[in-house]
């Protein structure tokens, strides 16, 4: 069993996707000790900001008149494809920053589909569990409704484009117990952690039995 696993935090060990995205590895592994993974980390090792743009140019330049730059994009965008093409399963650890999908993800997201053909769909079956966290709180109700524009982008592209079976697994409040103005809410971020650690522990069991 090949799995396919994505960081993007820029938090390192204090990283709560990364945290969630361990469990469902833990229970995964646990369930089936013969796995193998492959591993990219975007917050640490962030992919070329201009490869997408240079790959997509690449594309209207004949290959043998391509640019040691395009010809590098490209490959790389291949690779990217490929490694979600040749995944049995993936762990996806995508956090929300400053509202939305962070850049070095994004970048991820568009080297991947210059990588194949329009709409090929990566991942068409297979289970995938994408991990996302939120400093603060998004819901209904909250000050703050309606301005994540992250979740459903995630939804969109790994489960309608690529076709993933998914699982979604959210927790808010991370910054609980880092910002005091949250302070009054430790009771409800616990609780939020709670629920989520037991969801990625469960969605662990889910990929060893679907995979």
């Amino acid at each position: 069993m090949a799995v396919l696993r994505i960081d993007a935090s820029i938090l390192g060990p204090n990283s709560a996707s990364s945290e969630l995205a361990d469990l469902v590895e833990k229970e995964l592994t646990e369930a089936k000790p013969g796995t193998e993974f492959v591993r990219r980390h975007l917050g640490t090792s962030p992919l070329p900001s201009d490869a997408w743009a240079t790959a997509v140019g690449a594309g209207y330049t004949p290959a043998d008149q391509r640019s040691e730059a395009q010809t590098s994009a490209v490959a790389l965008a291949a690779e990217l494809a490929d490694e979600l093409r040749n995944a049995d399963a993936a762990i996806l650890a995508l956090p929300f920053y400053n509202y939305g999908v962070s850049q070095h993800v994004k970048a991820w997201f568009d080297l991947a589909m210059a990588g194949g053909e329009n709409g090929e769909k990566y991942l068409d079956g297979k289970p995938v569990v994408v991990l996302t966290t939120r400093g603060g709180a998004y819901g209904p109700g909250t000050p703050r409704d309606g301005w994540d524009h992250n979740t459903d982008y995630l939804r969109r592209v790994v489960g309608d484009i690529w076709g993933a079976d998914l699982i979604l697994i959210e927790r808010e409040f991370t910054l609980v117990g880092v910002n005091p103005a949250l302070d009054q809410f430790t009771e409800t971020a616990n609780l939020m952690r709670k629920t989520a650690h037991e969801a990625a522990a469960a969605a662990g069991r889910t990929l060893a039995d679907k995979a």
